[in-house]
């Protein structure tokens, strides 16, 4: 249980965006310095993990919420709002700077899935946002490998693999049935799909 646990923490949602940049900084043939990775990762990390994380402790602390898992729908609603917002606000600012626009694509499309996702809250559909946060993170680098006519199988086969794991041990935790599972990845990994056509 406890590595279940460790895996979920490891490959949370507000994570996996600073881990796709920093695979796009070491896979893409970029001409970036060091400096510029530093500040890239750290704009990254401070709006997609340190913000959201401060907020969940705010919530806790209100009682909006009764954990950080955030189990269920209705203490969902608040959390996912705000990350739409930071996410699609990170995404049209990075889209006015042309050497940084891969990076608005992939919040682009992190938004939209994380829409996709409030909307479901309607009909009472809880979906794994761990999945999502993969599945974008996989057709991400699909939509790149179009892009730039380069050969990213093997990271590309590595995110799946770590899907299937992630995806494992939120089923192991009862976090998520399997259908919810499969639709997190589904939404996740059309998102950047659907927005390289229409961006």
């Amino acid at each position: 249980m406890k590595l279940y646990n460790l895996i979920s923490v490891l490959f949370h949602p507000i994570v996996i965006p600073t881990i796709s940049v920093l695979a796009y900084l070491t896979a893409i043939p970029n001409y970036f310095s060091s400096q510029q990775k530093l500040s890239i990762l750290g704009l990254i990390f401070l709006t997609t993990y340190i913000i959201p994380l401060i907020i969940l402790i705010l919530f806790k602390e209100l009682k909006l919420i009764k954990s950080f898992n955030a189990t269920e729908i209705k203490e969902r609603k608040k959390p996912l709002a705000i990350m739409i917002l930071l996410f699609y606000i990170l995404g049209n600012t990075l889209s006015k700077i042309d050497y940084l626009y891969d990076f608005s694509m992939l919040f682009y499309a992190t938004t939209l899935g994380l829409i996709l996702i409030y909307i479901l809250f309607f009909w009472k559909i809880k979906t794994s946002i761990h999945l999502l946060s993969m599945g974008v993170s996989v057709g991400f680098f699909c939509v790149l490998t179009s892009i730039y006519n380069t050969n990213l199988n093997v990271l590309i086969i590595t995110l799946i693999l770590l899907s299937g794991i992630v995806a494992s041990a939120r089923l192991h935790l009862k976090a998520h049935t399997p259908k919810e599972v499969y639709l997190g990845f589904l939404i996740g990994f059309s998102s950047p799909i659907c927005c390289y056509f229409l961006l």
